[in-house]
């Protein structure tokens, strides 16, 4: 059976010489795996680029009653991005947010609340032309909304965060126990809007980035090590 859905791409693996396994989370199916043959041949060129992270798509894709791998019938670009793959902050964000969703990305059913926040998030994301610093840490917040974990109070965050003794050090050294008080309000002012928030500089929003992922371990127990989150030094930079 055929389906036709948008999907934003998770992420890729090689498969075999020419294809790729690709992890997309579906507007109509939730967390898919499709193979997809022949996107690594040398021509027709280009359509690897289609399966970067966060990349928006159109499919026609096999279904399973008995779920698991299928593949791919037809698949195309939704909405071209027209910043994010060309600008190398832009990039680093969505680099770090693929990599957060990809772990955090686990249900296979239909959640059209989520996938529309994904898509209008990335879309608006990528016309912003300045003040879109805080865009990753507004964006988590509300993303553990959707995921069953969302917080209504930077206090109710924190209080959590320290519950669990300090952020690890393998990123990037987070705040002490006693300073997480101190972001209750950054935090507070980004859930109401990430558009107008005070926070100082690039090092204390690293640090707040840093807590933020760290209340993403507590609930997320697949995440792990942001391993992208040291490329992203040059966007959240002094």
């Amino acid at each position: 059976m055929l389906i036709k859905t948008r999907g934003v791409v998770l992420s890729y693996i090689k498969y075999r010489e020419t294809s790729i396994i690709a992890r997309i989370y579906t507007e109509r199916l939730g967390v898919q795996s499709y193979v997809v043959n022949g996107v690594r041949k040398a021509k027709p060129p280009g359509r690897i680029a289609l399966f970067q992270p966060l990349t928006l798509l159109e499919l026609v894709a096999y279904t399973s009653k008995n779920g698991g791998l299928t593949r791919l019938s037809e698949f195309r670009c939704a909405e071209s991005y027209r910043s994010i793959p060309y600008d190398v902050q832009k990039s680093s964000v969505a680099l770090v947010l693929s990599e957060i969703l990809s772990h955090s990305m686990q249900e296979e059913e239909e959640n059209e609340a989520l996938f529309q926040f994904l898509h209008d998030s990335l879309l608006t994301f990528d016309q912003q032309t300045s003040g879109y610093e805080n865009f990753a840490l507004g964006f988590l917040l509300k993303l553990a909304t959707y995921l069953g974990f969302g917080v209504e109070t930077g206090e109710e965050l924190t209080t959590q965060v320290t519950f669990a003794a300090t952020v690890p050090t393998s990123q990037g050294g987070g705040p002490a126990v006693l300073r997480l008080q101190e972001f209750e309000q950054y935090i507070d002012e980004l859930l109401e809007d990430p558009t107008r928030v005070t926070i100082p500089n690039g090092r204390v929003r690293r640090e707040l980035l840093n807590v933020i992922i760290r209340y993403y371990q507590l609930h997320v127990e697949r995440l792990g090590e942001v391993r992208s989150l040291a490329i992203l030094s040059e966007v959240l930079a002094e």
